[in-house]
């Protein structure tokens, strides 16, 4: 179980509602289930698996979720793909306003999140009944383990308008790119596909990284699209972001910016993610990161 669902803990804890319980949705899921029994502070665990479930379908989830809704003061999930799917749509539902991506629960009603990239806070207060919020995980400290709460079944449901057609998977060795400790992220300057995966891969193997990428080599087809972190794709905050190549959109540097350690290559010296680097190499990444491999043995 990644460390997400222990931070939106974490958050739900902070709001004082009462006691906390954990929906586990999904297809075979009983094993996640166990593992979030194990999280201090849960009351419960709700288990809920249908196909449709296990594929995450947002019309699934919500008709799980709606109908327990009322027993709750707030829902709470992790900021993910997922989440972003999902809880829109259980807020409609229920016809309340979501909160997304908070990054402090200032009271039980009140929130703070980032807008505009991350370069203004909004403090937003809720009225709503139940509340339906997304949780920025990278903005809290994980809940802790010792927990043994009770794993209660429940009817998976089924999405009827909804068909789950397919799915491409790139699986990979490397740690998942939201939870990795430490991040190495290329960006346009590396030029093409098979210039990026020779440069990063390498380096990501050597480190136990997990790779990453600026929206602008994305969008320049040379990493695949969930490589790419900031504002329109991953928020990460590893204990070590290396950023090779990427001058420093606003909308990158939203997405890494609260990484513990920031080194940035970059030929530009005055290049805008050298703002936020604590440290920074000016220099090209072809002279760069060979030295750097030599270095790492």
């Amino acid at each position: 179980m990644r460390d997400t669902t222990h931070k939106t803990v974490a958050a739900a804890a902070q709001l004082n509602a009462g006691d906390i319980d954990i929906l586990v949705v999904g297809q075979g899921a009983q094993a996640a289930a166990d593992a979030a029994a194990k999280i201090s502070g849960v009351r419960k665990v709700l288990l809920a698996e249908s196909a449709e479930l296990g594929k995450t379908i947002a019309e699934a989830v919500e008709a799980v979720v709606v109908p327990m809704a009322g027993d709750y003061d707030a829902i709470l999930s992790p900021a993910s793909s997922d989440g972003k799917n999902f809880a829109p749509r259980i807020a409609a539902k229920l016809d309340v306003a979501p909160i997304s991506d908070i990054i402090e629960v200032v009271s039980g009603d009140t929130f703070t999140r980032p807008i505009y990239a991350g370069n203004a806070l909004e403090t937003i207060q809720s009225s709503d009944k139940t509340k339906v919020i997304t949780v920025r995980p990278t903005a809290f400290t994980a809940a802790e383990e010792g927990g043994s709460a009770k794993v209660e079944t429940i009817k998976g449901a089924d999405a009827a308008k909804t068909d789950f057609v397919g799915e491409e998977m790139v699986k990979s060795d490397r740690p998942e790119l939201g939870a990795a400790r430490i991040v190495v992220s290329g960006g346009r300057a590396l030029g093409s596909a098979d210039e990026f995966h020779a440069v990063m891969d390498p380096l990501a193997d050597k480190l136990g990284a997990a790779v990453g990428a600026s929206r602008a080599a994305v969008d320049a087809a040379t990493p695949p699209t969930d490589y790419q972190v900031g504002q329109t794709g991953k928020v990460v905050a590893p204990e070590l972001y290396i950023a090779i190549g990427i001058s420093g959109a606003i909308q990158h540097l939203a997405g890494m910016k609260d990484s513990k350690i920031i080194v940035a290559i970059n030929k530009d010296a005055d290049a805008p993610i050298f703002q936020v680097a604590d440290y920074g190499i000016v220099g090209d990444y072809k002279t760069v990161i060979p030295e750097l491999m030599k270095a790492l043995g």
